[in-house]
């Protein structure tokens, strides 16, 4: 992990796209800016840990359905004859 000392009005800059900026600084707050291109998603941690586990939720119940679904065309196929 890269540690860097910043005042505020002083940045850092993260590849050649993205900025971020300390705004204020107030007790044991920071109040930080970012300036992102639009195609970079920009979330504080814990809305992205939630993003990521509400995605893992919605990928693990497709997969439920998905093998149901296959399982019930299974089932449709063999009482048919050829």
């Amino acid at each position: 992990m890269l540690v860097l000392t910043r005042r505020v009005n002083e940045s850092i800059v993260i590849g050649d796209s993205i900025e971020v900026k300390v705004l204020e600084v107030r007790g044991d707050q920071v109040k930080l800016g970012v300036q992102a291109p639009r195609r970079v998603p920009v979330h504080r941690k814990e809305v992205f840990e939630e993003i990521v586990r509400e995605n893992r939720l919605a990928a693990e119940a497709a997969q439920v359905v998905s093998e149901e679904v296959a399982a019930l065309l299974l089932r449709k196929g063999e009482g048919r004859t050829p």
